[in-house]
């Protein structure tokens, strides 16, 4: 069995469940604007996430669906979430792999269907990181975004098919 960055794995590379952790938030809607919910345009769609130890993540609705475009929206923090799950994951991949990575950036897209009915589901999402490297194989540094999807926790809990179209660019020496 060999180890790799986030756990055991067998063999035939199949995870083997070794650890749990837990998350918690507490989500408090901060909308009601003094007759609760009693109409559909009566209500604000703003909250607040509240993580122990964090600072307050204040949110709402998209504009869309009548909510405040200045805070960030459930659909932006998918999104991000992905995103940054990726990122993480591919750093300590690149790491393992002596590969120095000097600058990465994600131009995260989902793209959401709305169903009429009023529900609606993300059809995919693509992850566009610019990945420059200073030390490291190129053509590994490519590769190894298969990998980060394969072990990201989030891209793994998600149903929508998640793209990559990622770009390595190798830092020019002495940058």
């Amino acid at each position: 069995m060999r180890k790799g960055p986030h756990g055991n794995f067998g063999f035939n590379g199949t995870r083997k469940m070794t650890k749990t952790h837990e998350y918690t938030a507490c989500l408090i809607w901060n909308g009601n604007q003094g007759a609760g919910t009693t109409t559909y345009t009566g209500y604000g769609r703003d909250y607040t996430v509240v993580i122990d130890g964090k600072p307050d993540l204040r949110g709402s609705a998209d504009p869309t669906f009548r909510g405040s475009a200045e805070l960030h929206n459930p659909e932006d923090l998918f999104i991000a979430s992905i995103s940054a799950c990726h990122m993480l994951t591919y750093l300590a991949l690149c790491a393992k792999h002596k590969i120095s990575v000097a600058t990465y950036q994600d131009d995260a897209r989902g793209m959401l269907e709305l169903t009429s009915d009023g529900g609606g589901k993300f059809q995919d999402v693509t992850l566009n990181p610019l990945v420059t490297i200073t030390a490291g194989d190129e053509a590994k540094a490519l590769a190894l975004h298969e990998d980060a999807h394969k072990l990201c926790y989030i891209a793994q809990s998600c149903s929508a098919p998640i793209k990559h179209n990622a770009i390595v660019k190798v830092a020019p020496a002495g940058q």
